[in-house]
This record gives structure tokens, C-alpha cells and sequence, in this order.
């Protein structure tokens, strides 16, 4: 990270996270609408889950006296569920009640003021894993060399998904409910999630419009001061700086929800 100039969007989670960075992917859309007002940053890692996020975040996210001096973390969101529903044997299973205790953890790292990563100003929205399309999920795995077992059952990842939204009633923070966005949209029809996942289990882009409408509406109902369309841009456009009278003031950095200069 650079000089403490510009604050920032953490996304954490596994490759549906890392996967927002693909064309018209929500954390390519974020960065768009956020530029010159909130960096964005993906710590989304493939395959991971709740249990290797935790040593993870251990070590990306500043201590308390650090962040002092660093670019302030604005929104933190926590991805994860479609690696921890995972069936056994899969080593990326976690059972149920620990992927809950797990999130919890991860929300009270930045929200406990006893925790040595506490950060006032993170706001935290969780996102519930999506509908796994266990037919297109199992073809593409038997089609492996050598075929692999179907490693995910729909209901399962349901109830991965219900947890997260029981966290969020637990710990007091928004939930996008990308699981139920998705299977609404499909009326209901398993099959049909061809629509919005590439393989069973990653979005495609149409299933990525849903993530950045969701997480978009969430930040402005439940966050709208760190909404984009609320923030001012940290340095001033060109047309502001060229005319005014003292341009080399004007060129300072200024504080995105005022506007005011910042020393």
C-alpha cells in the first residue's frame, strides 16, 4: 500500500472474489464507480476456506496502532461457503457450525474493540454463496483425467448459504443473498443455472450482475455515506484545478465525504 492518501474496499473471499476481476466481474464494476474515491482490493483466493481465510487475514490486515499511518479500510466484504460445503472427503470442507464460528470471527476481527485488527471505520456485508448446479458440476468433473466424484450437493450449499444469513442477524451486519437472487431468477429450475454459472459453481458475468446490483443496493441502504454516488473524489477534477486561483491548493488530497482539504 501507498501513502495514507486514498482509503479503501476489501474484498475477501475464495475464487468467486478472485474471480471479480474477470471482464464485467463486481470487483472490475466497484473499481469503476469507486475510482478516485475508494480503491479497491481483491483478496479473493481460489479454493480457500473460512478455516485458511482466518491466518490469511491474520497477516493482510493492519494491527490497530498501524493503521494509524495506512489508508483506512471503508468496507470489508466476506465471501465464502461455496469451498467450506464442500462434501467429505474434500479437504476444503468445513462442517457447518465452524464456517458459522469462522465468519464470526472474521466480522469480529475488524467489529470487537477488543480485537488487535479492531477498525472503527470497516464497515462489514457478508454474501452468501450461490446455488450450485450439481448436474453441469458433476459432468465437468467426470470429464476429468483421471473423473473425479461430485465434490458439492445443492442442498448443502443451501444450508451454507441460510448460515451466512444467520451470522448476519447474529453479528449485526448486512447479507447479500446472492443464493437466493440467483435460484429466483432461474424460477426455481436447477438446470437453468447455466444461465449465470460457467461450470456449476464459478458466476459468469450475467451471474456477477447480480453480485454488484446486490452489494451496490446493500452499501446504499445500509451504508449509503460510503455509497459512491456520495463520495467526492479525493483530488478535485481537472476543470476545478485549472480554474481556480490557487491551483496548488486545490491539488491537495480532500476528505471524500466533505470534501474539505486534508492535512
Amino acid at each position: 500500500m501507498n501513502a495514507d492518501v486514498q482509503d479503501c474496499i476489501v474484498l475477501l473471499g475464495d475464487s468467486l472474489t478472485q474471480g471479480g476481476w474477470e471482464p464485467h466481474g463486481f470487483a472490475q464494476r466497484l473499481s469503476f464507480v469507486y475510482a478516485r474515491k475508494l480503491d479497491v482490493i481483491n483478496r479473493g483466493l481460489s479454493g480457500y476456506n473460512t478455516e485458511w481465510a482466518i491466518p490469511v487475514f491474520e497477516q493482510f490486515f493492519a494491527k490497530c496502532k498501524a493503521q494509524e499511518t495506512l489508508p483506512k479500510v471503508q468496507l470489508m466484504t466476506i465471501w465464502f461457503g461455496a469451498n467450506d460445503s464442500c462434501i467429505k472427503p474434500s479437504p476444503q470442507h468445513v462442517p457447518l457450525p465452524a464456517f458459522a464460528a469462522n465468519l464470526s470471527k472474521l466480522v469480529n476481527f475488524v467489529k470487537s474493540p477488543d480485537s488487535v485488527y479492531y477498525s472503527p471505520t470497516t464497515r462489514v456485508v457478508l454474501i452468501t454463496p450461490p446455488p450450485v448446479n450439481t448436474r453441469h458440476r458433476g459432468a465437468q468433473l467426470a470429464a476429468r483425467d483421471p473423473p473425479q466424484d461430485l465434490d458439492r450437493k445443492f442442498d448443502v450449499t443451501r444450508e451454507y448459504a441460510e448460515a451466512v444469513k444467520e451470522v448476519g442477524r447474529k453479528e449485526g451486519v448486512p447479507v447479500v443473498d446472492i443464493w437466493t437472487s440467483i435460484w429466483e431468477a432461474t424460477g426455481k429450475v436447477e438446470e437453468d443455472l447455466t444461465k449465470y454459472l460457467k461450470d456449476g459453481l464459478h458466476l459468469n458475468a450475467d451471474g456477477y450482475t447480480f453480485v454488484y446490483d446486490d452489494l451496490n443496493n446493500t452499501i446504499k441502504e445500509s451504508y449509503p455515506e460510503i455509497h459512491y454516488e456520495a463520495l467526492e473524489f479525493v483530488f478535485p477534477y481537472w476543470g476545478e484545478v485549472a480554474n481556480s486561483p490557487d491551483p496548488l491548493k486545490a491539488l491537495t488530497r480532500r476528505d471524500i465525504f466533505t470534501g474539505e482539504y486534508r492535512v
